[in-house]
C-alpha cells in the first residue's frame, strides 16, 4: 500500500518547490537535507514554516519533503512557504480562509525584467556627461 500524501507546489521568482505532506515524527527535509541544514540563514527556517504556526498544525505530527530547483535562497524559502501553505489547504480544507487571510496562498508575481537596449539593466541609464 503507497502512503498517503498531500503535494501542493510553490513558485517565486525563479524557484519552483514542490512539498509532500504525510503523518509522520516531525521529519522537515529539503533536496535530502535538514530544514536548518538546506536554509541556514537567520530566520528562514520560521519564514518556511509560517504556514504551519499560522493554522496551529504540529510539526512533529507531520513529515513533509521538499524538491526545490531554481532561483536563490530568498526565491526558494517563498516557494517552499507558498507549497506548504497549498499543501496544507489540501490536507484540511478549513484551513484555506485562515491562511488566505495571512496571505500565505498569494504568489508573488514579481520577476525579474528585462534588461532593455541603451541601459546598464532594466532601468539603469548610463551617467550623463554634458562634455
Amino acid at each position: 500500500m503507497a502512503v498517503q500524501y498531500y503535494e501542493g507546489v510553490g513558485r517565486r521568482k525563479q524557484s519552483t518547490a514542490r512539498v509532500r505532506i504525510m503523518s509522520g515524527s516531525g521529519n522537515f527535509v529539503v533536496n535530502g537535507k535538514a530544514l536548518q541544514e538546506y536554509f541556514p540563514r537567520v530566520g528562514d527556517k520560521e519564514h518556511v514554516l509560517s504556514p504551519l504556526v499560522t493554522t496551529g498544525e504540529s510539526k512533529e505530527q507531520l513529515d513533509i519533503t521538499v524538491l526545490v530547483k531554481g532561483g536563490g535562497v530568498t526565491g526558494q524559502t517563498d516557494a517552499v512557504k507558498l507549497g506548504l501553505a497549498r499543501a496544507l489547504t489540501k490536507m484540511v480544507p478549513d484551513h484555506q480562509p485562515i491562511l488566505r487571510k495571512a496571505g500565505l496562498l498569494t504568489r508573488d508575481p514579481r520577476e525579474k525584467e528585462r534588461k532593455k537596449p541603451g541601459l546598464k539593466r532594466a532601468r539603469k541609464a548610463p551617467t550623463y556627461t554634458k562634455r
